[in-house]
């Protein structure tokens, strides 16, 4: 049986793809607090050096950054706490083998909804080298003078 799922990405971590070669995504659920769903779905929460950490067979997010929610008061919880992302032992247990390999981090991609579930992408990331930055920069504004070009020879 198919459901009809919709995505919507309410965060984005733009700089791991800056920092890092993606190697593999995987899905994971994270434990929220109610006030903190509602603050993630009004689109408050920051991904910007955030990263993941496996500590006795669980998987957690380390500085993600979760505003408070106006109306929370006194159920408002540390926006910066350490929370937990809910994924298969098995998997969690391959990826602590891949980290700790030579090079290899645990970043988190993004946050999206899935239905009504907060989900996040953790991607399997190798770092880059200042001399890969600089020809993926390059390579970009090569593509960017291109598309500039055609434009102008289309008009």
């Amino acid at each position: 049986m198919m459901r009809n799922e919709s995505f919507k990405v309410i965060a984005q971590n733009k700089k791991a793809y800056y920092n890092y070669f993606v190697e593999e995504k995987m899905e994971a659920g994270i434990e929220l607090f109610g006030t903190e769903v509602k603050s993630i779905r009004s689109g408050k929460v920051s991904l910007k050096e955030s990263w993941c950490s496996i500590v006795d067979g669980e998987l957690f997010i380390n500085s993600m950054h979760i505003s408070p929610y106006e109306q929370g008061n006194i159920f408002n919880k540390d926006p910066m706490r350490v929370r937990r992302l809910l994924m298969h032992k098995r998997e969690v247990m391959r990826l602590f083998g891949l980290v700790k390999q030579d090079g290899y981090a645990l970043v988190p991609l993004s946050v999206y909804l899935k239905g009504s579930l907060v989900k996040v992408c953790v991607g399997l990331c190798k770092g880059k080298k200042l001399y890969d930055k600089r020809s993926a920069m390059a390579s970009r504004d090569a593509q960017r003078k291109i598309e500039r070009t055609l434009k102008e020879y289309n008009k």
